[in-house]
């Protein structure tokens, strides 16, 4: 659905909106943090532009990890976006199963 005529978007309010909401962290958001580790992987030649590889956080960062380079690992697309399943078709937990 198109903007009403005359709208100017906020952006300083859509700013405020996602710190307050948690979606950004100050400065830098988990994005831009990934964006930046890929540029560090591309200078010691881990991955290429365009490559179809996916820079890898052992530890994602959302669990505390880092962007350190023993932090990182290249993964193809397909490797790194999906999920296990089973025969059924059904997620399977990516946990370890308790007794």
């Amino acid at each position: 659905m198109p903007s009403a005529p005359g709208y100017v978007r906020n952006y300083k309010q859509e700013r405020q909106t996602a710190i307050a909401r948690g979606e950004a962290k100050g400065a830098a958001s988990d994005h831009t943090e990934r964006l930046r580790a890929r540029r560090v992987a591309m200078k010691l030649g881990m991955v290429k532009p365009h490559d179809n590889k996916d820079l890898d956080h052992r530890i994602p960062l959302s669990k505390g990890g880092s962007n350190a380079v023993s932090n990182f690992r290249v993964e193809s697309e397909h490797a790194n976006r999906s999920f296990p399943r089973s025969r059924s078709g059904a997620l399977v937990a990516n946990h370890p199963k308790t007794k």
